[in-house]
């Protein structure tokens, strides 16, 4: 199991909302890029990174800063937020970054991730971001009709390379990971399934480890906050099984 140290910015700063309200916010740095850097001599593999602008509004807003953390470490980087058309998706391919996240634009436009996911094969993931099962856009503010586990298994049929699958509540809270959610979430798709959301100490990472072909786990807070060493979850993690990250896409040896 990878571990995936998470940036999210909003303002051209680095912070985390609780529960993914935009009024909860906490600062953690004003240099993303040396943040993002640090993670990655810590021993990161693959840094998350998130527009939370671009969640809220649609439009990204913190491209400068995304390109100096790409300039800043050589490690491949996942980005989600505001990402809702295939020319977006090529500009930021192109720009260098090795795979997209799509959340919102995967409900509104289905055609659209279809195309995408056939175009970037291995390049473009689906968050799945959940409250009490259903699925959440727009940032989170909007709950949909769609069954989080259904929705999961659209997209594995419409080509998505992975699924990154955020339980909101648990999100910034250091409440511990939702395990059965995500154990049923793992279990129902055979493409890989990354966990976000509650993660706060190497404890919670043991358990999701227990977790049948859980592909990696996303954390920020607790890095932040000092509640887990990424360097002591990246050791304990790498027993799960070996992995390969190569020109940004997944692979289990």
């Amino acid at each position: 199991m990878i571990i995936i140290p998470s940036i999210d910015l909003k303002d051209c700063k680095c912070v985390r909302l609780l529960q993914g309200k935009k009024e909860a916010v906490t600062v953690y740095s004003e240099a993303p890029a040396s943040m993002a850097k640090h993670w990655a001599n810590m021993g990161a593999e693959l840094l998350h990174v998130v527009d939370l602008d671009g969640a809220f509004t649609g439009t990204q807003k913190n491209l400068d800063v995304i390109m100096e953390i790409r300039k800043a470490i050589r490690i491949p980087m996942e980005l989600g937020g505001g990402i809702r058309d295939i020319e977006h998706i090529e500009k930021l391919i192109n720009l260098g970054i090795d795979r997209v996240i799509i959340g919102t634009s995967a409900i509104n436009k289905p055609d659209m991730i279809k195309k995408a996911c056939e175009k970037f094969h291995g390049k473009v993931l689906v968050g799945v971001d959940a409250r009490d099962g259903k699925v959440a856009v727009k940032g989170w503010v909007e709950i949909t009709e769609w069954d989080a586990v259904d929705f999961a298994k659209k997209m594995e049929t419409d080509g998505a390379a992975g699924i990154i699958y955020n339980d909101i509540a648990r999100d910034g809270m250091l409440s511990g990971p939702n395990l059965e959610a995500m154990a049923k979430m793992a279990d129902s798709i055979k493409i890989p399934v990354i966990a976000s959301g509650g993660v706060s100490t190497i404890n919670d990472i043991k358990n999701l480890m227990k977790i049948k072909n859980l592909w990696g786990v996303i954390t920020g807070k607790a890095l932040y906050e000092g509640t887990m060493d990424l360097k002591d979850a990246i050791s304990i993690a790498k027993l799960a099984f070996p992995l390969c990250i190569k020109q940004g896409c997944i692979h289990k040896k």
